[in-house]
């Protein structure tokens, strides 16, 4: 057996093993005939199996299988794979500080991270990466491409790109740069909507996440004098169960509960409370969420809602109530594993799906609405378990049309905003960067000479009728009737263009924004077409709105 492959039997052997010293008799005897099971079956199928068995891949399959019959959230992890595990939780690795990704043959620059080797050297959004130290780089992967340009830290590595140039033609430019620690930050922007409104974006929880948000509100008070604030957890998977307290912290004052944790073992019952001073207790507050707002993001938005401090606005959050530990495990491995529900200030647990209760087929489903149960604010207010956190103000979340995904997609406004970069030195403030009418038209030309299609919903759900009739054998009796709506449907390129002008226009005007300054642009682009910031603006101008939301029902 290879030595990986005795690595991940071993910590199966530790983690059934501990299992068994806290169960009862007759598990016991369960766990270790299950495990007897296990390690003859892997023994015959190394000894006798037709052909040579990769000991790694069955073992790890085996180790997989089991993790994923729990939750999504318990894994394994080898040693292989520490490092990435590693920048997860702590946002640090070594390298030039930018988002790649493969574009045609290249992998291209997408995204440089303000203030790191890779934005200081110049490097933009769209610069195709042609060698690294020398060795040509084409046709290589992103994730080859990204193993090359990591590095220790203090490192020099040269770099080869082609840039686009105003007359269309490429050129290539030589760099030298000096790999640093990068440290992603957890508030990639912070700033103002308005005069008197300050906002944070928020992205993640890995360590010194709430130290960033003390110090952002903090400049916000003393150069702003801000009336208001909108904290932007949209997006925000989670991360670090103290960081959530300590982000929290910077809302509410010392010793305020934010969150408790209950697990099977004695251990894991614990409280969580604040251990410094607010920076501010009055501010109004509104905390923008959605769909992919998660775990720690879920404490901060449920806790602000619980002690009356925020009013939260937008979609119903994830539903993910539950908190990981981190277990040593032989050779330098680690297991991640689910060992505790956590409950808000006001005693409800948010995870909207039960993984103990599977159905025969092994799915699991969230919480129905029906099933949810009332608990009160400190002030009294109605809010509900089970579910994620409910916005007090409800908004439908932005349909996208199917031909701007497409242009998404298949980087049509990516490369766009690649080539008006080319051509334009400067845009002024993105707050107020807009595309003329003419230069919309120029866009539309643009896409009008690429290799572009695209298929509406409403096209889609007729093919499926079809590929349904078929399969009953039912089609030709539909036949003339689905050539009929075929033709009614097929839709002018150019037509849906203008049609979703304002979506698309909106969308591109962050990209091309973002080539100028960065995730600042994109997101201050972002802000004259984001309801859910128009929202909160509406309420932070009229205090008496927040309060009024923040009473008892």
């Amino acid at each position: 057996m290879k030595r990986i492959a005795l690595i991940i039997c071993l910590a199966l052997v530790a983690v059934i093993g501990l299992s068994a010293f806290r169960s009862s008799s007759s598990s016991f005897f369960e766990i270790s005939k299950n495990l007897d099971i296990f390690t003859t079956l892997y023994k015959e199928l190394n000894t006798y199996y037709v052909d040579d068995v990769n000991p790694d891949k069955l073992v790890q399959s085996g180790i997989d299988e089991m993790c994923n019959s729990l939750d999504p959230y318990t894994d394994f992890i080898s040693e292989e794979n520490m490092a990435d595990y590693r920048t997860q939780t702590t946002g640090r690795y070594g390298g030039i500080g930018a988002i790649i990704g493969t574009r045609g043959d290249w992998v291209t620059i997408t995204d440089p991270y303000d203030g790191f080797p890779a934005a200081k050297a110049g490097l933009r959004a769209g610069d195709k990466i042609v060698s690294i130290d020398g060795k040509t780089t084409k046709k290589y992967g992103s994730d080859d491409v990204s193993r090359m340009l990591k590095g220790k830290a203090g490192t020099s590595i040269q770099i080869k790109i082609s840039r686009m140039q105003a007359d269309g033609s490429e050129k290539e430019m030589d760099m030298t740069l000096t790999r640093e620690e990068i440290k992603i930050k957890n508030v990639p922007y912070y700033g103002t909507v308005t005069k008197d409104i300050g906002y944070i974006r928020l992205t993640g929880f890995t360590e010194k996440a709430g130290s960033e948000v003390r110090n952002a509100l903090n400049i916000l008070i003393a150069k702003n004098k801000i009336k208001g604030l909108i904290l932007d957890l949209r997006g925000n998977p989670g991360g670090l169960l103290n960081e959530a307290i300590n982000v929290s912290n910077v809302f509410v004052d010392k010793n305020t509960q934010i969150v408790s944790t209950k697990g099977k073992t004695e251990d894991q019952n614990k409280e969580y409370a604040t251990l410094n001073d607010a920076v501010d207790l009055k501010i109004p507050i509104t905390v923008l969420v959605d769909g992919g707002s998660a775990s720690a993001a879920e404490i901060v938005t449920g806790s602000l809602q619980d002690l009356d401090r925020a009013v939260v606005v937008g979609q119903r959050t994830y539903g993910k109530g539950l908190v990981q530990s981190t277990h040593s495990m032989p050779y330098n491995a680690k297991l991640k594993i689910t060992t505790a529900k956590y409950y808000i200030p006001s005693g409800r647990c948010i995870q909207a799906i039960n993984y103990a209760e599977r159905a025969e087929d092994g799915s699991v489903k969230r919480k129905a609405d029906s099933l949810k149960v009332a608990y009160k604010t400190k002030g009294g207010r109605t809010v509900y378990d089970g579910v994620g956190i409910d916005p007090d103000i409800k908004m439908e979340p932005e349909k996208v049309s199917q031909i701007a995904i497409s242009l998404i997609t298949r980087n049509l406004i990516f490369d766009y905003a690649t080539e008006y970069r080319a051509k334009h030195e400067a845009i002024g403030s993105p707050k107020n960067f807009e595309l003329s009418d003419k230069e919309y038209d120029e866009f539309v030309a643009y896409v009008s000479k690429q290799d572009f299609s695209y298929t509406t919903h409403s096209e889609k759900l007729i093919d499926e009728l079809k590929q349904t009739a078929e399969k009953e054998n039912e089609f030709a009796s539909i036949a003339s009737d689905y050539e009929m709506m075929k033709k009614s449907m097929i839709h002018d390129k150019k037509q849906d263009l203008y049609k979703e002008k304002k979506q698309i226009k909106s969308i591109l005007e962050e990209e091309i924004a973002s080539r100028y300054t960065l995730n600042a642009g994109r997101t201050e682009a972002q802000f004259k077409s984001d309801p859910e910031v128009a929202k909160a603006i509406e309420l932070l101008n009229d205090e008496s709105k927040v309060n009024a939301l923040l009473k008892k029902n």
